[in-house]
């Protein structure tokens, strides 16, 4: 895909990436006012139907959100009846969560718009070009999720440059 205007660098992917997937949330917001949820919930919602029994630290990573703003959004559902809290058997200070019958029925509904919306979106291209789209992008997510993994066990494992600075200022004073 070109810049129309020959001075402007062609879109990145990551410009692209992001375009396609705010375009694609307004667009299921849109078709979706007749769910009696927020877009948010149903993004958890989503999630959690995936992810049985994950805690609330781990869910608010996968839906990109900060702890405490999950955890008010989980309050909000559990006393909606969409979700329950259980105590994790291997941890007594962690919570399991739960979608509920009430919430599994909304999931259909969702995924049904989701494909709608998937398809609109996707118009144009051949099965080929559909399945080779779902193949590449599945591997640029493996990819960062390696790398993200990767990142996250090195910066424990070494300490910041700034620690080390300090560890060293406190041996020469």
């Amino acid at each position: 895909m070109q810049s129309e205007d020959p001075h402007l660098p062609d879109p990145s992917l990551g410009f692209l990436l992001g375009d396609a997937a705010r375009l694609m949330r307004r667009r299921f917001e849109q078709k979706s006012r007749d769910i009696d949820m927020t877009s948010a919930q149903m993004r958890i919602i989503a999630r959690l139907s995936r992810n049985e029994g994950i805690s609330q630290v781990g869910l608010a990573t996968l839906v990109d959100l900060e702890p405490m703003t999950l955890c008010r959004h989980i309050d909000r559902m559990a006393s909606a009846g969409l979700v329950v809290r259980k105590q994790d058997p291997y941890d007594r200070r962690a919570k399991q969560l739960f979608t509920t019958a009430k919430a599994r029925e909304l999931i259909h509904p969702m995924r049904v718009l989701a494909d709608e919306i998937f398809a609109e979106a996707q118009q144009g291209l051949s099965e080929e070009a559909r399945r080779q789209l779902l193949d590449s992008l599945g591997v640029v997510v493996k990819n960062l999720s390696d790398a993200e993994t990767a990142g996250s066990a090195s910066e424990t494992a070494a300490p910041r440059r700034r620690d080390r600075i300090d560890a060293s200022q406190e041996t020469t004073a």
